[in-house]
């Protein structure tokens, strides 16, 4: 009996009952009349009444250039995932043709100017649009490539007969008054991404080498261990994304380390603990006295360091502030605008100027070369995920971890250091710290499951549910906006968590859980004997798939997940650009509310599983694939917020 397991160790059975065994052969016959290129394989002709391809009927008095696709020649070779950048880049090639091998210098005066590649497609994501195009190449475009937009027939030929690794098969195309518009042959790609589980459409594209240090200010001694309830709502903002920006990398094949190591038996460490961080942490009585009378020794000896000669009454780094005389006498001080001028690096502050090391400054250096301590190869890349009220106080920081020379260690040949910055976090009418912002939103949580589920809610089970919910509720109000952008929280006490409605992590968790229990429930019907197993994905039809919300499913979120998650490694590939990264951080949250809407908005229009009825299987086994690998989705998604998923809610 072939069985699939899924990432949650789950085993899903793959064999037909016995009563079904006589429907293998009609079920092979009807998948062949869904797939032309293998009754063309031979050399034949399509049947009787049989369309080759997909033109939409158009309006009245419309004249599409329209071109069908025919057989598609089986590859051998283990296919590539499909991707939508490589699909889009094969189309803008085809489109273009050998124009995109001129050169700039060979165009005449009057050559027509072509737009760049990536301009001339877009994916369409709407599911208006999509019910008669998938990828649109505007007229506007068209109309800078060819006189008057018309598409040459041989052009429309190139495009819509597109191969190539990762390209999405085509099934037709038409030239109408908004553009070329093209549409995927749906029920091809629906069994490429469902064939395997879908389980290359759950992870990076590719895996990437290297050392990356995820460095939280926030969590640095000054000098004493902060606490939950000294903790501000904007310094929790920069620990959760620090955490999730270490799911993320770690899933990309970076090898991740957090700093600073905190006291393992700290109250901060149990409040962590609650958000579902796994911070690293150390035995109350360990201390980093040698590495930081190393790096004391480094500044002391360092080439920028201010000798007494030229202190004099020079600017402070701390604000402009002058230096009076006999004041922080015998100080250690460091010209930090000399490091960054004479290293020619960019995006730091001017007024840097010179500081004084204290010795939180020494400490934290000494965490960050901890850090560090076991990265090897060329370069690691130091993360510095801080507030915008500290960024300043975190450049000095990077400045004199560079003028001590620690940047370059045995190991590593040198660490880049980069800036992710936070904008603030406001509470209209209200001033809460941590700890109490996270007592709050549980109790709502509480409030709300109570509501709902009346004296069902107690006992250890519900402990962590409600524990897990709060943390989503958390980590989606505070991770949804853009890193630098403010993010205004709503913490009235006379308000309430709902677990209906689009509303972050809550309406996410809720939907997730919802895919279990409709595979909970389908196994029971398997037990009962109402439906025969699942059967494996080459005995259907995914033809059968329709609905205008499966295929919205696969385009808009299984085959661009895989994409999605690349593109926090792809930030930091490039050193220019100053101190300062911006990485779309929100993405995945706005990824998961908009899943759940779109999932919400279909599941509760289409019954799957329907009446036990032999002739409905194929459908409801289509559909089963589908969203097995939605559910499978969720968890990976949900696994680069340290969230897990919930069964039953």
């Amino acid at each position: 009996m072939a069985r699939l397991r899924n990432s949650t160790g789950q085993k899903h059975r793959l064999q037909l009952s016995s009563s079904a065994e006589g429907k293998r052969a009609s079920a092979a016959l009807l998948h062949s009349r869904h797939r032309p290129d293998l009754r063309r394989a031979a050399g034949g002709s399509p049947l009787p009444g049989q369309s080759t391809g997909g033109c939409a009927a158009e309006p009245q008095g419309s004249s599409p250039v329209c071109l069908r696709v025919g057989a598609v020649m089986e590859n051998t070779e283990e296919p590539s995932p499909l991707r939508i950048t490589p699909t889009v880049r094969a189309l803008s090639s085809a489109l273009r043709g050998k124009r995109e091998n001129v050169p700039e210098s060979s165009r005449g005066h009057g050559d027509r100017i072509f737009p760049e590649p990536e301009k001339l497609w877009f994916k369409e994501s709407s599911a208006k649009n999509l019910r008669n195009r998938d990828f649109l190449s505007p007229t506007t475009m068209l109309n800078t490539l060819y006189a008057d937009g018309q598409v040459p027939p041989a052009v429309m030929s190139r495009v819509l007969s597109l191969r190539g690794s990762g390209v999405l098969p085509m099934a037709g195309g038409e030239v109408m008054g908004e553009g070329l518009r093209v549409r995927v042959d749906r029920a091809a790609a629906f069994r490429a991404v469902l064939a395997g589980g879908a389980t290359e459409y759950l992870k990076p594209s590719s895996q990437r080498q290297g050392c990356v240090v995820l460095n939280c200010p926030t969590l640095h001694p000054k000098p004493n261990t902060p606490t939950p309830d000294t903790l501000t709502l904007g310094q929790l903002r920069t620990i959760l994304l620090a955490d999730h920006m270490g799911a993320l990398l770690r899933g990309q094949g970076f090898s991740v380390s957090y700093c600073p190591t905190l006291p393992e038996d700290s109250d901060i460490i149990a409040f962590l603990q609650a958000l579902g961080i796994d911070w690293p942490t150390a035995p109350a009585n360990w201390t980093n006295e040698e590495r930081e009378e190393k790096i004391q020794e480094a500044l002391e000896e360092s080439a920028y360091r201010e000798r007494e000669t030229e202190r004099g009454r020079r600017t402070s780094g701390g604000g402009g502030r002058k230096v009076e005389e006999g004041e922080n006498e015998g100080a250690l001080r460091v010209n930090l605008k000399q490091v960054f001028q004479e290293e020619g690096l960019l995006g730091y502050d001017p007024s840097l100027g010179t500081c004084t090391v204290h010795r939180d400054s020494v400490s934290h250096l000494a965490q960050l070369d901890l850090a560090t301590a076991d990265c090897t190869g060329a370069m690691a890349t130091a993360l510095h995920v801080t507030s915008c009220q500290d960024e300043f106080r975190q450049q000095q920081i990077a400045m004199l971890w560079r003028a001590s020379g620690a940047t370059h260690t045995q190991l590593c040949c040198v660490c880049l250091q980069r800036h992710l910055v936070c904008g603030p976090v406001k509470t209209p009418g209200s001033h809460l710290t941590a700890a109490q912002y996270l007592q709050l939103r549980r109790g709502q949580m509480k409030e709300a499951s109570e509501m709902k589920y009346g004296d069902q809610v107690e006992g250890q089970t519900w402990d962590d549910i409600i524990r897990v919910m709060t943390s989503a509720t958390v980590r989606f109000e505070l991770l949804s906006t853009v890193h630098t952008s403010p993010v205004t929280l709503d913490v009235q006490r006379e308000g309430g968590v709902s677990t209906k409605g689009p509303r972050g992590g809550v309406f996410v968790m809720y939907n997730c859980a919802r895919l279990h229990t409709l595979f909970d429930s389908y196994e029971r019907g398997v037990e009962k004997g109402l439906y025969p197993e699942i059967p494996e994905c080459s005995q259907l039809d995914f033809s059968a798939l329709k609905e205008e919300g499966e295929w919205l499913l696969l385009f808009n979120y299984l085959i661009p997940f895989a994409e999605l998650l690349d593109q926090s490694g792809q930030a930091l590939d490039g050193e220019g650009g100053g101190a300062r990264v911006n990485i779309k951080t929100e993405q995945i949250c706005k990824f998961l509310v908009s899943l759940s809407k779109d999932f919400s908005s279909y599941y509760n229009r289409v019954h799957v599983l329907g009446e036990p009825l032999p002739h409905l299987f194929n459908q409801m086994f289509c559909r089963l694939y589908l969203l097995r690998a939605l559910r499978e989705l969720y968890h990976s998604a949900l696994d680069t917020l340290n969230l897990p998923p919930i069964r039953q809610l």
